[in-house]
Protein backbone atom coordinates (compact mmCIF):
# COMPACT_ATOMS: atom_id res chain seq x y z
CA UNK A 1 0.00 0.00 0.00
CA UNK A 2 1.63 3.34 -1.10
CA UNK A 3 1.88 6.42 1.22
CA UNK A 4 -0.57 8.07 -0.65
CA UNK A 5 -2.96 5.84 -0.05
CA UNK A 6 -2.52 5.45 3.93
CA UNK A 7 -3.07 9.20 4.01
CA UNK A 8 -5.99 9.72 2.14
CA UNK A 9 -7.25 6.49 4.76
CA UNK A 10 -6.63 8.39 7.75
CA UNK A 11 -9.37 9.61 9.75
CA UNK A 12 -10.25 13.04 10.10
CA UNK A 13 -9.78 14.47 13.57
CA UNK A 14 -12.86 15.60 15.20
CA UNK A 15 -13.42 20.16 15.30
CA UNK A 16 -11.83 20.84 19.01
CA UNK A 17 -14.90 22.28 20.65
CA UNK A 18 -14.06 25.18 22.12
CA UNK A 19 -15.27 26.43 25.63
CA UNK A 20 -15.00 30.68 26.07
CA UNK A 21 -13.55 31.43 29.44
CA UNK A 22 -16.18 32.80 31.92
CA UNK A 23 -15.57 36.12 33.40
CA UNK A 24 -18.16 36.29 35.95
CA UNK A 25 -15.52 39.30 37.90
CA UNK A 26 -16.36 41.27 34.73
CA UNK A 27 -20.13 41.36 35.12
CA UNK A 28 -19.88 42.14 38.67
CA UNK A 29 -17.81 44.85 37.98
CA UNK A 30 -19.90 46.29 35.11
CA UNK A 31 -23.19 45.93 37.39
CA UNK A 32 -20.89 48.26 40.02
CA UNK A 33 -20.03 50.76 37.94
CA UNK A 34 -23.82 51.04 36.71
CA UNK A 35 -25.01 51.95 39.61
CA UNK A 36 -22.76 54.01 40.86
CA UNK A 37 -23.13 56.09 37.31
CA UNK A 38 -26.89 55.93 37.93
CA UNK A 39 -26.84 57.11 41.16
CA UNK A 40 -24.10 59.80 40.45
CA UNK A 41 -26.87 60.77 37.39
CA UNK A 42 -29.88 60.90 40.15
CA UNK A 43 -27.73 63.58 41.94
CA UNK A 44 -27.10 65.62 38.94
CA UNK A 45 -30.81 65.57 38.35
CA UNK A 46 -32.18 65.47 41.74
CA UNK A 47 -30.10 67.44 43.86
CA UNK A 48 -31.30 70.85 43.97
CA UNK A 49 -27.63 72.51 45.37
CA UNK A 50 -26.47 72.81 41.49
CA UNK A 51 -29.30 75.19 40.96
CA UNK A 52 -28.22 74.43 37.00
CA UNK A 53 -30.22 77.36 35.77
CA UNK A 54 -28.54 80.01 37.48
CA UNK A 55 -25.27 78.68 36.78
CA UNK A 56 -25.84 78.05 32.85
CA UNK A 57 -27.29 82.14 33.21
CA UNK A 58 -24.37 83.13 35.19
CA UNK A 59 -20.80 81.34 33.65
CA UNK A 60 -21.36 82.79 30.29
CA UNK A 61 -21.81 85.76 31.20
CA UNK A 62 -19.35 88.98 29.90
CA UNK A 63 -17.19 89.20 33.14
CA UNK A 64 -16.92 85.22 33.06
CA UNK A 65 -15.57 85.29 29.65
CA UNK A 66 -13.28 87.99 30.05
CA UNK A 67 -11.98 85.58 33.00
CA UNK A 68 -11.58 82.80 30.53
CA UNK A 69 -9.06 85.28 28.24
CA UNK A 70 -7.39 86.48 30.79
CA UNK A 71 -6.94 82.69 31.86
CA UNK A 72 -6.03 82.28 28.52
CA UNK A 73 -3.29 84.88 28.20
CA UNK A 74 -2.10 84.25 31.62
CA UNK A 75 -1.29 80.44 29.76
CA UNK A 76 0.29 81.20 26.75
CA UNK A 77 2.81 83.67 28.55
CA UNK A 78 3.41 81.99 31.43
CA UNK A 79 4.19 79.05 28.96
CA UNK A 80 6.07 81.13 26.25
CA UNK A 81 8.43 82.05 29.38
CA UNK A 82 8.90 78.94 30.73
CA UNK A 83 9.50 76.87 27.31
CA UNK A 84 12.38 79.68 26.02
CA UNK A 85 14.12 80.37 29.38
CA UNK A 86 13.84 76.34 29.66
CA UNK A 87 15.22 75.60 27.25
CA UNK A 88 18.27 77.70 27.71
CA UNK A 89 18.84 76.67 31.34
CA UNK A 90 18.91 72.77 30.03
CA UNK A 91 21.58 73.86 27.43
CA UNK A 92 23.17 75.30 30.52
CA UNK A 93 22.82 71.90 32.38
CA UNK A 94 24.17 70.21 29.85
CA UNK A 95 27.39 72.92 29.09
CA UNK A 96 31.07 71.95 30.05
CA UNK A 97 30.96 75.43 31.97
CA UNK A 98 30.90 74.98 35.58
CA UNK A 99 29.76 78.20 36.36
CA UNK A 100 26.69 77.46 34.06
CA UNK A 101 25.98 73.82 35.42
CA UNK A 102 26.26 75.61 39.05
CA UNK A 103 23.83 78.47 38.41
CA UNK A 104 21.13 76.49 36.13
CA UNK A 105 21.01 73.72 39.07
CA UNK A 106 20.45 76.58 41.40
CA UNK A 107 17.65 78.04 39.39
CA UNK A 108 16.04 74.57 39.11
CA UNK A 109 16.70 73.84 42.72
CA UNK A 110 15.21 77.01 43.97
CA UNK A 111 11.79 77.22 41.66
CA UNK A 112 11.15 73.72 42.08
CA UNK A 113 11.18 73.88 45.79
CA UNK A 114 8.80 76.80 46.34
CA UNK A 115 5.15 76.18 45.73
CA UNK A 116 3.48 78.17 43.09
CA UNK A 117 1.06 79.90 45.39
CA UNK A 118 3.83 81.21 47.39
CA UNK A 119 5.28 82.66 44.37
CA UNK A 120 2.65 83.92 42.87
CA UNK A 121 1.88 86.17 46.56
CA UNK A 122 5.43 87.06 46.58
CA UNK A 123 5.98 88.67 43.65
CA UNK A 124 2.37 90.34 43.87
CA UNK A 125 3.87 91.87 46.78
CA UNK A 126 7.93 93.07 45.51
CA UNK A 127 6.73 96.34 45.06
CA UNK A 128 7.65 96.25 49.16
CA UNK A 129 11.04 96.22 48.09
CA UNK A 130 11.36 98.63 45.05
CA UNK A 131 9.67 101.55 44.92
CA UNK A 132 10.73 102.20 41.31
CA UNK A 133 12.44 99.92 38.86
CA UNK A 134 15.44 101.81 36.86
CA UNK A 135 18.20 100.64 34.70
CA UNK A 136 21.50 102.03 34.13
CA UNK A 137 24.67 101.85 35.50
CA UNK A 138 24.91 99.18 38.77
CA UNK A 139 25.99 100.45 42.20
CA UNK A 140 25.62 103.90 40.51
CA UNK A 141 25.69 105.73 43.93
CA UNK A 142 28.09 103.77 45.63
CA UNK A 143 30.45 104.11 42.94
CA UNK A 144 30.29 107.95 43.22
CA UNK A 145 30.70 108.03 47.42
CA UNK A 146 34.25 106.16 46.73
CA UNK A 147 35.33 108.77 44.37
CA UNK A 148 33.62 111.67 46.70
CA UNK A 149 30.47 112.59 44.67
CA UNK A 150 27.55 113.02 46.92
CA UNK A 151 24.43 111.90 44.63
CA UNK A 152 25.96 110.71 41.60
CA UNK A 153 23.42 108.96 39.15
CA UNK A 154 23.58 106.58 36.03
CA UNK A 155 20.24 106.23 35.40
CA UNK A 156 18.73 106.04 32.07
CA UNK A 157 15.21 104.93 32.44
CA UNK A 158 13.04 103.87 35.16
CA UNK A 159 9.35 103.06 36.18
CA UNK A 160 6.81 103.12 39.43
CA UNK A 161 6.70 99.71 40.80
CA UNK A 162 3.21 99.79 41.21
CA UNK A 163 2.75 100.52 37.17
CA UNK A 164 4.82 97.52 36.37
CA UNK A 165 4.53 94.71 39.23
CA UNK A 166 0.49 94.67 38.39
CA UNK A 167 -0.91 91.78 39.42
CA UNK A 168 -1.13 89.60 35.86
CA UNK A 169 2.53 90.56 35.69
CA UNK A 170 3.39 89.33 39.05
CA UNK A 171 1.21 85.86 38.30
CA UNK A 172 2.51 85.59 34.75
CA UNK A 173 6.68 85.92 36.46
CA UNK A 174 5.82 83.50 38.97
CA UNK A 175 3.94 81.02 36.83
CA UNK A 176 6.77 81.29 34.06
CA UNK A 177 9.93 81.46 36.20
CA UNK A 178 8.38 78.32 37.51
CA UNK A 179 7.91 76.35 34.86
CA UNK A 180 10.66 77.06 33.57
CA UNK A 181 12.85 75.05 36.33
CA UNK A 182 10.23 72.51 35.29
CA UNK A 183 10.88 72.34 31.44
CA UNK A 184 14.34 72.59 31.89
CA UNK A 185 14.64 69.41 33.69
CA UNK A 186 12.57 67.75 30.42
CA UNK A 187 13.68 69.27 28.17
CA UNK A 188 17.21 68.00 29.03
CA UNK A 189 16.07 64.55 29.40
CA UNK A 190 14.78 64.65 25.64
CA UNK A 191 18.57 66.39 24.58
CA UNK A 192 20.04 63.50 26.23
CA UNK A 193 17.58 60.63 24.78
CA UNK A 194 19.36 61.43 21.25
CA UNK A 195 21.83 59.34 20.03
CA UNK A 196 25.70 60.95 20.38
CA UNK A 197 26.12 59.63 17.18
CA UNK A 198 24.00 62.52 15.88
CA UNK A 199 25.97 65.32 17.25
CA UNK A 200 29.16 62.82 16.09
CA UNK A 201 28.01 63.00 12.28
CA UNK A 202 27.04 66.35 12.31
CA UNK A 203 30.75 67.56 13.35
CA UNK A 204 31.93 65.26 10.91
CA UNK A 205 30.54 67.21 8.35
CA UNK A 206 31.51 70.68 10.00
CA UNK A 207 28.46 71.89 11.40
CA UNK A 208 28.70 74.48 14.32
CA UNK A 209 27.58 73.13 17.87
CA UNK A 210 24.33 76.23 17.56
CA UNK A 211 23.12 74.73 14.36
CA UNK A 212 23.72 70.65 15.73
CA UNK A 213 21.40 71.42 18.41
CA UNK A 214 19.34 73.18 16.37
CA UNK A 215 18.60 70.96 13.09
CA UNK A 216 19.91 67.42 14.71
CA UNK A 217 19.09 67.43 18.00
CA UNK A 218 16.08 69.43 19.22
CA UNK A 219 14.11 68.01 16.26
CA UNK A 220 14.83 64.54 17.31
CA UNK A 221 14.08 65.23 21.04
CA UNK A 222 10.52 67.30 20.56
CA UNK A 223 9.49 63.33 20.82
CA UNK A 224 10.45 63.01 24.17
CA UNK A 225 9.71 66.52 24.87
CA UNK A 226 6.25 67.00 23.85
CA UNK A 227 4.09 64.62 25.71
CA UNK A 228 5.33 66.03 29.33
CA UNK A 229 5.25 69.35 28.08
CA UNK A 230 1.71 68.58 27.00
CA UNK A 231 1.09 67.90 30.46
CA UNK A 232 2.87 71.21 32.00
CA UNK A 233 0.63 73.01 30.23
CA UNK A 234 -2.34 71.38 31.52
CA UNK A 235 -1.17 71.77 34.85
CA UNK A 236 -0.11 75.52 33.87
CA UNK A 237 -4.04 76.68 32.84
CA UNK A 238 -4.79 74.62 36.43
CA UNK A 239 -2.45 77.00 38.38
CA UNK A 240 -3.85 79.85 36.27
CA UNK A 241 -6.58 79.60 39.28
CA UNK A 242 -3.73 80.68 41.99
CA UNK A 243 -3.03 84.38 40.45
CA UNK A 244 -6.74 84.82 42.23
CA UNK A 245 -4.83 85.04 45.36
CA UNK A 246 -2.34 88.20 44.51
CA UNK A 247 -5.27 88.83 43.32
CA UNK A 248 -5.52 89.17 39.69
CA UNK A 249 -9.29 90.31 38.49
CA UNK A 250 -9.33 89.55 34.76
CA UNK A 251 -8.82 85.80 35.77
CA UNK A 252 -11.42 82.85 35.48
CA UNK A 253 -11.78 81.26 38.84
CA UNK A 254 -11.70 85.12 40.12
CA UNK A 255 -14.72 86.10 38.25
CA UNK A 256 -16.33 82.85 39.27
CA UNK A 257 -15.52 82.88 42.98
CA UNK A 258 -16.86 86.73 42.56
CA UNK A 259 -20.17 85.95 41.27
CA UNK A 260 -20.78 83.01 44.00
CA UNK A 261 -19.81 85.76 46.98
CA UNK A 262 -22.09 88.20 45.57
CA UNK A 263 -25.03 85.73 44.80
CA UNK A 264 -24.56 83.49 48.29
CA UNK A 265 -24.65 80.75 45.21
CA UNK A 266 -21.01 79.06 46.09
CA UNK A 267 -21.23 76.16 45.04
CA UNK A 268 -22.91 76.27 41.87
CA UNK A 269 -19.84 78.83 40.25
CA UNK A 270 -17.70 76.12 41.66
CA UNK A 271 -19.53 73.47 39.50
CA UNK A 272 -19.18 76.18 36.72
CA UNK A 273 -15.49 76.24 37.07
CA UNK A 274 -15.27 72.81 37.21
CA UNK A 275 -17.22 72.43 33.90
CA UNK A 276 -14.73 75.62 32.16
CA UNK A 277 -12.03 73.65 33.37
CA UNK A 278 -12.98 70.77 32.16
CA UNK A 279 -13.79 72.39 28.60
CA UNK A 280 -10.57 74.07 28.18
CA UNK A 281 -8.38 70.99 28.98
CA UNK A 282 -10.41 68.85 26.84
CA UNK A 283 -9.10 71.54 23.86
CA UNK A 284 -5.59 71.46 25.01
CA UNK A 285 -5.28 67.24 24.90
CA UNK A 286 -6.94 67.81 21.30
CA UNK A 287 -4.10 69.91 20.63
CA UNK A 288 -1.36 67.78 22.16
CA UNK A 289 -2.92 64.38 20.42
CA UNK A 290 -1.61 66.01 17.06
CA UNK A 291 1.52 67.58 18.10
CA UNK A 292 2.24 63.33 19.53
CA UNK A 293 1.48 62.30 16.03
CA UNK A 294 3.37 64.68 13.92
CA UNK A 295 6.35 64.30 15.78
CA UNK A 296 6.50 60.58 16.19
CA UNK A 297 6.15 60.07 12.42
CA UNK A 298 8.51 56.99 11.71
CA UNK A 299 8.79 55.80 14.98
CA UNK A 300 5.70 54.28 16.16
CA UNK A 301 4.97 50.58 15.12
CA UNK A 302 3.81 50.74 11.84
CA UNK A 303 6.92 52.96 10.77
CA UNK A 304 9.11 49.88 12.58
CA UNK A 305 7.09 47.28 10.80
CA UNK A 306 7.48 49.19 7.31
CA UNK A 307 11.07 49.05 8.28
CA UNK A 308 11.31 45.76 8.99
CA UNK A 309 9.50 44.89 5.33
CA UNK A 310 11.86 46.92 3.55
CA UNK A 311 14.65 44.94 4.89
CA UNK A 312 12.93 41.50 4.06
CA UNK A 313 11.98 42.63 0.90
CA UNK A 314 15.55 43.70 0.13
CA UNK A 315 16.94 40.42 1.30
CA UNK A 316 14.41 38.91 -0.95
CA UNK A 317 14.80 40.63 -3.84
CA UNK A 318 11.69 42.55 -4.00
CA UNK A 319 10.78 46.02 -4.24
CA UNK A 320 10.37 48.79 -1.14
CA UNK A 321 7.14 49.59 -3.35
CA UNK A 322 4.88 46.65 -2.38
CA UNK A 323 5.95 46.77 1.11
CA UNK A 324 4.84 50.05 1.24
CA UNK A 325 1.53 49.49 -0.52
CA UNK A 326 1.08 46.59 2.12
Amino acid sequence: MSVGTDTSARARPEPIQAVPVRHPGRWVAVAVIGVLVAMFVHLLVTNKAFNWSFMVDEMFRPPIIEGVRGSIALLLTAMLIGIVLGVVIAIMRLSENPVLRGVAWAYTWFFRAVPRLVLAILFGNLGILWARIEFGLPFDRQIGALFGVDDFEARLFGFSAVDILTGFVAGMLALGLSEAAYMAEIVRAGIQSVDEGQTEAAQALGLRRGQILRRIVLPQAMRVIVPPTGNETIAMLKDTSLVAFVPVSMELFFQLRAVGSRTFQVFPMLVAATIWYLLLTSVLLVGQYYLERHFSKGVGRSGRAKTRLRAVAAENGGTTGKVDGA
